[in-house]
């Protein structure tokens, strides 16, 4: 699944579709959640990823699918590390 577009960092999914209209403070967010307010910052400004806990959490707040989060994070992940120059590398297959 190739992505031609940068893909948004799910901490900005979260802020533009739960937060920002929602009434409820960073602060606030990060107790519902169960983590600190830098954690919260730190994962809506993109500096932090959605882990897998993270991802559990956010489905039973937001009533949707850890899936959903983990698969922002993943296409996310993938799409900044195929910007970065990488060594080539060699196959592992056996050869014939």
């Amino acid at each position: 699944m190739g992505s031609m577009h940068n893909p948004p960092h799910p901490g900005e999914v979260l802020w533009e579709m739960h937060l920002k209209d929602s009434g409820i403070s960073i602060s606030e967010a990060a107790i519902r959640l169960g983590i600190s307010r830098q954690a919260m910052s730190a994962i809506l400004n993109g500096r932090a990823g959605i882990s897998a806990d993270m991802a559990l959490r956010l489905a039973e707040a937001l009533n949707t699918s850890a899936e959903m989060w983990t698969g922002m994070q993943s296409a996310y992940d993938l799409w900044q590390a195929r910007q970065k120059k990488r060594p080539k590398v060699k196959t592992l297959a056996k050869a014939a």
